[in-house]
Formats: structure tokens, C-alpha cells, sequence
């Protein structure tokens, strides 16, 4: 049994589950196309599924910061700073932004 399996990651942007269904729940909608926050992301990104897409994008339950109108990530290359996006932030700049910082 393996116990290591590679990926094609460089990073990974973890996303605040429970921000994204209050979001969902007031009718807050992201992107071009008034999607949910995470769908909106990984369009803008153009990131794949799996281990094989060059960033992975994780959904986590809680990250305990709950803005009103808000959903917060985490770019796991900066830790340090937590980003609070609302339905306004424009998601290609926000994509430039995590692919390349």
C-alpha cells in the first residue's frame, strides 16, 4: 500500500464551507455568471479536478471568521493573510491574484 501520492499542486486555496452557504442562503452570487463563490473561483481559475490540477481548491468546514457579506480563503503560500471576498471583487483579478502570487 502506498503511503505517498504525488500531485500536480502548487498550492491549495482552502475556502470557508459554512461562509459559502450563508452566501448561498441570503442570495449573494459571484462572478459573471451568479454562481456560488466556489463554482465562481474555480472558473475564473480554470482549475481541474484531483491531484492531477496545477492548484487545488478545498472546501473546509469553518474557519470561525464569518463575515456578513462575505465568503474568506486561505492561500496556503500565505497563511498569514486571511482574504475576506464579497460579491462584488472582480474573480479574474482575484484568479490573477492566486495564480500567481
Amino acid at each position: 500500500m502506498k503511503t505517498e501520492i504525488r500531485s500536480n499542486w502548487s498550492h491549495a486555496i482552502l475556502v470557508c464551507g459554512k461562509c459559502g452557504k450563508k452566501a448561498k442562503k441570503r442570495g449573494l452570487t459571484f462572478g459573471k455568471h451568479d454562481q456560488t463563490f466556489r463554482k465562481a473561483l474555480k472558473a475564473a481559475l480554470g482549475a481541474k479536478k484531483g491531484r492531477k490540477a496545477s492548484l487545488g481548491l478545498v472546501e473546509v468546514p469553518c474557519l470561525d471568521i464569518c463575515p456578513k457579506n462575505g465568503v474568506v480563503l486561505v492561500d496556503s503560500r500565505t497563511p498569514g493573510q486571511w482574504r475576506i471576498i464579497t460579491p462584488d471583487a472582480d474573480m479574474d483579478e482575484l484568479a490573477r491574484q492566486l495564480k500567481g502570487v
